[in-house]
Order: structure tokens, then sequence, then C-alpha cells
């Protein structure tokens, strides 16, 4: 538990001692709802002070509820003028600090893919390609391999490193069937190795992925495992949705 979690706790229960008679005695649907108002500034409020507090920003709570009681009567020995400016000032620092984790993370998160795409090349099966893609044969299927112009219809399961599900054709209870030219280039790549009825393990760098950049639920330089089913290889004649447009994971499209 960090130290703001402390301060919080021990300023709240300070505050329930004082304000529990009064919550107690709220009988008008007026001073139910006052009260709900005010909680829901005070929820708000304490998230937005944790998340800075979390970045290394100090916050006085005693000094923070002081301006909100004064704002709120008029009373604020600061101008307008004043407040935005240092908030302003507030705001240079918080987006620095962020950059700062930002960076810190996606160091690590290179870090460990490239190790763990060392150590998993030289597993029994592992197969590299040129691009650097890695895959290991589940089960071989006997049909056609797909064309980057074809589309195929997948059953999938992607994890990051740690074992983390980010997405799954089989907690959706649906396949997925997209067009193999908009994928991301480790799908794209992997995809047009696998005769169809095939289900391959493939282990893409983060520059086969996506990236710097991250994607939703997947973080920047994050090495990516997906375990593949290649159901069905059909040549595409109409427009085909993406994963992004069937409301899946954002996408193992490329555009």
């Amino acid at each position: 538990m960090t130290i703001f979690k402390k301060t919080i706790l021990a300023a709240s229960a300070a505050m329930m001692l004082a304000g529990s008679a009064l919550a107690a005695e709220l009988s008008t649907a007026t001073e139910k709802q006052s009260y709900a108002l005010g909680a829901s500034v005070g929820h708000y409020i304490s998230n937005q002070v944790y998340n800075q507090t979390e970045l290394g920003v100090d916050v006085n709570m005693d000094l923070l509820v002081e301006g909100f009681v004064a704002a709120l009567k008029n009373t604020s020995v600061l101008s307008e003028e004043q407040v935005v400016d240092l908030l302003n000032e507030r705001l240079v620092v918080l987006n620095e600090k962020r950059d700062a984790v930002v960076a810190k993370t996606i160091q690590a998160n290179k870090e460990a893919g490239e190790a763990y795409l060392i150590d998993n090349k030289l597993k029994d099966g592992v197969v590299v390609t040129e691009s650097g893609l890695q895959y290991q044969v589940m089960t071989m299927g006997n049909g056609v391999k797909p064309k980057a112009e074809d589309v195929v219809t997948v059953n999938f399961v992607g994890k990051l490193l740690d074992g983390t599900e980010f997405e799954s054709t089989y907690t959706q209870n649906a396949p997925a069937r997209m067009a193999v030219m908009t994928l991301i280039p480790g799908w794209a790549e992997g995809l047009q190795l696998m005769p169809e009825g095939s289900t391959f393990r493939f282990t893409l760098p983060a520059a086969l992925a996506y990236g710097a950049e991250g994607a939703g639920a997947i973080p920047p330089e994050s090495v990516l495992i997906f375990d593949i089913e290649l159901a069905k290889v059909e040549a595409q004649k109409d427009k085909v949705p993406t994963m992004g447009s069937m409301g899946g994971m954002g996408g193992m499209s490329g555009h």
C-alpha cells in the first residue's frame, strides 16, 4: 500500500467521523441527491489524486480540500488566472513523469522480448523465418495454403509473454474471418505458411506485431504469442471485415 493510500484512508476515517452523523440524517430526496453529488465529485478527485501520486507527484490533501471548499464558497485566495497557470505547470510535470514511466515500460518490454525470442528459438520444433517470425507446428493440416489475397477463417488465442490473454475467439464462441493482406506482418506471413486444417503457434517479435505503439491491451514493444487454427481458406470475392471492424482485438489489421 502506498503512502498516498494510507493518507487517504486516514483522511477518510476522520471525515467519516465528522460526516457520518450528518449522512445518517439524510431524509429528503434533495438531501440524498446532494450528498450523492458530493460523493461522486469526491470519488473523481480521489482517483485523479491517486493517479498523480502514483507518478510521484505529491498532493497536500489538506490544501486540496481547503481549495475545493473555498471554490464552492467563492472565497479562493487564488485568481482564476493563477489557478490555470498553476495547473498548467503541474500538467507539464505530470507529462514528464508519465513519459518517463512509458519509456521505462517500453525498454523493459523490449529487453524481455529479446530475451524470450533468444530462448524460444532454441526449443524443439521452433522454426525461425528470415523476418524473425518464430513458429511451431501443433497440428499439420492437408489443405491449401492461403495467399495474400485470400480470405481465411480462424480460431485463435493471443497472449502476452506473462501469459495474459488479450483476445480469444474461443471465449467469444465465434471464429474470425479476415483478408490476409489486411493483417499485421506476423499474421500475414504466418498464415501463408499454414495448410488449411493446421494449428500453429506463432511468436511475433514486436516489429511484426504492434511495435513501439502497442494496441489496446497490448503494451508497446510486446512480443506476442498466438495459437492459430486455420479453419478455412477461400478466394476473396467481396470486401471482408478485418478484426477491428468485427469488434475483435482492434485488429490484427495492419492498415
